[in-house]
């Protein structure tokens, strides 16, 4: 009698993101492509994007079905975030800033995964995810592999859809016409990471007619129902501080502009705290109080399968957490930038009290799918992340990072972003 084996059959994805080291990043068509961007300031954006790991020489073979299934992840979030009841519930834990809501749903939404054997699932939503114009570039830089496409990990004219978005926004707010002045605004922006996009969202603006300008928050002044950036008024706000709720004082001008409509800003509180308020994952993974508040069971079971489990940590569950830790990822509930977050099986107990005294999030543990890249002539694994750019639901761009480590990150050899290569398995 012959012995079975059980082992799972690996998809075609999975066989060439562990086989294939072919490298698709055209080096050169990147540089060219950020060269006429960036005109006049090439040079010093390019050394920096150089020094830095941004850009991996290899792209991510994903299945076609895992983009459909991601999309329709995000599709029921959005319903869910339409519901009153959500609404209410999440509303409850937000700051008062984000009470106020004059129409815009926000730019640049961000939904991240990872793509295990059972499929995607999704780790965090992002209100003002980073890295799209740079993964615009990137994508058009690479070279044919296997046989792969990526001409359907994003938007048909992304540029065209990212002006329409803020266009969008601002009909949102302002019912007519569009905004003619954009401000970027991030705290030392020049000091930012990703820097460089701002350079990139701000030329793209002006090639199409929209004045564009990169500020810091103490570079505006709000008076008479106006917000300035220098002596020139602002029209729209895209907004990359991580003040989510723009609490602080020094951003009490933009905050003003805020309650008041003085501008339209987006990312702003009110959807920071319908979609991204960590504590939101344990309510879109409760799939019967979903169900009961209206959302169809259709959509319910897609978060159901999608959403890993998610708990509000609390000291009454503590020895039960503890002794399940190595199950959970615990996150910040006003954390950013993977700050604060810990894998279970790499606590210690003296770090285990700290999160008992902060506000946590416990998400069940989902490790990441691999790639293997080379670095200095070896092949190395690295994780996988996947992020979904979107607006109002719809797919703008969808990318990978790379990565070794505990969390994400633009630091490591042979990683950083890379575009996904679509198969059908």
């Amino acid at each position: 009698m012959k012995d079975t084996d059980n082992t799972p059959q690996l998809t075609k994805s999975a066989r060439l993101n562990q086989q294939c080291a072919c490298v698709t990043l055209d080096r050169s068509a990147l540089v060219d492509g950020l060269t006429s961007q960036l005109s006049d300031e090439s040079g010093e954006i390019l050394s920096s994007l150089t020094r830095q790991h941004f850009f991996s020489n290899v792209a991510v073979f994903v299945p076609s079905s895992d983009l459909e299934q991601m999309l329709a992840i995000v599709k029921a979030i959005e319903a869910s975030a339409s519901l009153p009841d959500y609404q209410r519930q999440v509303m409850s834990w937000a700051p008062e800033t984000a009470q106020h809501n004059p129409g815009p749903v926000g730019a640049f939404m961000g939904y991240d995964f990872h793509l295990g054997e059972e499929g995607p699932r999704l780790i965090e939503i992002n209100t003002n995810a980073g890295g799209a114009f740079l993964n615009a570039i990137l994508t058009r830089a690479q070279l044919q592999c296997c046989g792969s496409s990526t001409q359907a990990s994003w938007a048909e004219d992304f540029d065209e859809a990212v002006i329409a978005q803020f266009i969008s926004e601002w009909l949102a707010q302002r019912g007519s016409g569009q905004p003619k002045r954009i401000a970027i605004i991030d705290n030392a922006p020049a000091e930012q990471h990703l820097y460089p996009e701002f350079k990139l969202a701000q030329q793209l603006l002006i090639k199409h007619g929209i004045d564009a300008v990169i500020l810091s928050p103490n570079d505006l002044t709000y008076e008479s129902g106006i917000l300035y950036g220098g002596n020139q008024p602002i029209d729209l706000v895209y907004n990359r501080l991580v003040d989510f709720g723009l609490e602080d004082s020094e951003h009490a001008a933009l905050r003003s502009a805020w309650l008041e409509g003085g501008a339209v800003i987006t990312p702003n509180p009110h959807t920071h705290a319908l979609f991204a308020d960590k504590r939101n994952l344990a309510v879109l993974s409760d799939q019967a109080n979903l169900i009961k508040w209206g959302l169809s069971p259709e959509f319910a079971e897609i978060l159901n399968i999608g959403i890993p489990h998610s708990i509000l940590v609390t000291a009454s569950d503590k020895e039960l957490l503890w002794k399940q830790r190595r199950q959970w990822f615990f996150k910040p509930v006003a954390g950013h930038g993977s700050k604060g977050v810990y894998r279970g099986s790499k606590l210690t107990k003296s770090t285990f009290a700290s999160i008992l005294e902060s506000d946590y999030v416990a998400q069940a543990y989902v490790s990441p799918s691999e790639r293997v890249v080379l670095v200095d002539g070896e092949r190395e694994m690295l994780k996988v992340d996947v992020r979904l750019y979107t607006y109002r639901g719809s797919l703008l761009l969808a990318a990978a990072r790379l990565y070794r480590g505990q969390t994400t990150n633009l630091r490591t050899p042979g990683g950083g972003f890379a575009p996904l290569l679509l198969q059908r398995d």
